[in-house]
Order: structure tokens, then sequence, then C-alpha cells
């Protein structure tokens, strides 16, 4: 009898994995729960339904799974990872804690939030389709194996601003090289953990020579204010490539840089636009210089 719960847990189990292969994830669901009616010690069918919830972003449940399944397969480290993302998401530093530790990622077991020096990494921002917003790979600032702090400007149709906290997940999607040539895996954000204080702003700017944008950067600096370039830091790469490795063509942050273009669209990270308007008046007295078409393309988090 047991022998036979066993094999029709399996089968279902089974199935569930069918249903999700098709894109039907009730149908994968109701089949884990049925299986576990039968067999609850299934940490292969714990983890299955763990990862639909995580990917939901039903950190309860996912945790709640993920839980279980560390129980009899503990030393499985997907298990491991989505454990602590869910333990994380949930502000349950006790247990993130403990999961790093068991992973060796980190030794001291401290308490609280982690704010660990980690490298920088890319991270793919709307990896999950999110209706009307722009995806796009951004870099970011690792505060441990799974929050990061974004360090590029990203465009008001993403959503997301420089600074943001954000919650990623722990697979790799694709590869970047960072500025030294080194490649750096992406991971794909699965929500944001911590709203910025900045508010995004994007204009149109006639700028003489390299110097000038030199200079623009330097006042910004001084204002508080972050800037970036995005006349040559945007990139639009082919899906083979976003996710994968780019090919050479793509990289092009590594070669000899292209004649200079005197009009340029510039991005900004500031905390007021009183602050950007001061920038913009020192900035453009000298003689070639204009600013024109300057907009608010995502306001600062009222949370």
């Amino acid at each position: 009898m047991i022998f036979l719960s066993a094999r029709r847990a399996t089968n279902l189990h089974n199935a569930g994995v069918e249903c999700s292969e098709t894109g039907n994830e009730e149908g994968a669901i109701a089949n884990y729960n049925k299986a576990l009616a039968l067999d609850p010690k299934r940490g292969d069918t714990l983890y299955n339904l763990g990862l639909i919830y995580k990917y939901r972003g039903a950190w309860l449940d996912s945790f709640h799974f993920n839980a279980r399944a560390r129980e009899f397969q503990p030393s499985d480290q997907a298990t491991l990872w989505n454990l602590a993302i869910a333990a994380t998401a949930l502000r349950d530093w006790a247990v993130a804690r403990d999961v790093w530790r068991t992973l060796d990622i980190l030794k001291d077991p401290g308490e609280g939030p982690i704010d660990e020096d980690f490298d920088s990494m890319p991270v793919r921002v709307n990896a999950n389709g999110a209706a009307n917003r722009a995806v796009e790979v951004v870099w970011s600032k690792g505060l441990c194996p799974v929050r990061s702090r974004i360090l590029n400007i990203p465009t008001g149709a993403t959503g997301f601003r420089h600074g943001d906290i954000v919650l990623h997940d722990g697979a790799p999607e694709g590869y970047r090289l960072n500025s030294h040539g080194q490649e750096r895996p992406v991971f794909n954000v699965l929500e944001l953990f911590k709203p910025s204080r900045f508010s995004t702003y994007e204009a149109s700017v006639e700028i003489e020579s390299p110097e000038g944008m030199q200079e623009l950067e330097r006042l910004c600096e001084s204002a508080g204010i972050e800037i970036e370039d995005w006349t040559a830091s945007l990139k639009n790469l082919c899906r083979a490539c976003s996710e994968g490795r780019p090919h050479d063509g793509h990289e092009t942050h590594l070669q000899e840089p292209p004649a200079w273009i005197g009009e340029r669209r510039v991005g900004f990270a500031a905390l007021s636009t009183a602050s950007l308007n001061g920038v913009f008046e020192m900035w453009a007295a000298r003689r070639g210089r204009s600013v024109s078409a300057i907009q608010c393309t995502l306001k600062v988090s009222a949370g």
C-alpha cells in the first residue's frame, strides 16, 4: 500500500511538472498538493511549489514550502537559495542569515538586516514582463546575495530609479562585461525592496565637446545629482544576447569611442527640480551649450 501511494505521488508530481512546462501553474499546484497528500516528505515537490510562489511574489507560501523542502533535502542548494530569498523578502533576517551561513556565504552570525560589501553586478528590471514597463539591464552594488542598490539611472519607463534597493534572483540569466572586461552574471529583479529618494529626469542637451559633458558631470556631482549620458550608455540587445553572452559588436563600451555627437540624451537622478535647474543655469552659460525638453519621467515614490 505504501509503495502504491509513493508511486501515485510520483505520477502526480510528474503531472505537475508537465503542467508547469506548458504554463498551467494552477494545474501544477493542484497536482503537487495531491502528491504531497500521499507523500508529505517529497522534497522535490515541496521545492517546486516554493518555486512557483517565488515567481508570483507570494513570499509566505514560498517560505513555507521551501522551509519544508529543506527538512527533507537539507543540502540542496536551490532549495536553500529560494528559502533565503523568501526570508529576505519577508525581512526574516534570522533565517536568511542562517541559510547564508549554511551555504558558507556569510561567516559572521550577526543579526538584523544584511548590508555587506558585495561585488557590483548587473540586474534585469521587469524581467517578469510587467505590463507597460521597459526591460533594462542596469548595474547595481550588492548588499547581500539577493539584494543590491541600483547604480545606473534606469529610464523612467522602467518604473525603477537610481538608488532603489531591489530583491533579485540567484540564478544567472545572461552575462555582461564590466568596465574592466570581466564577465559578470545578470540576475533578474524579483521586486522593489526599498525605494530610492531620487526622481528621474531626462533632457535633450546640446554639448560642444566631451569636455563640456565632463563639466556638466562635475557640476551635478557638486549638487548631489547623478547624471548618465544615455546616448553613450543605452544599448539595444537582441534577446539571445541579452539572456546569454553578448557578441563582440554589443560590448561597445570596451571599444574605441565613436566621433562626438553634440546632441545628447541625458538622464539625471535628483532630489528636486530646483537643484537640477540650478546646475543647468550655470552650465549652459557658455556658448555652444543648451538644454531642452527637460521632463521628470519618474517621480520619487510617495512611500
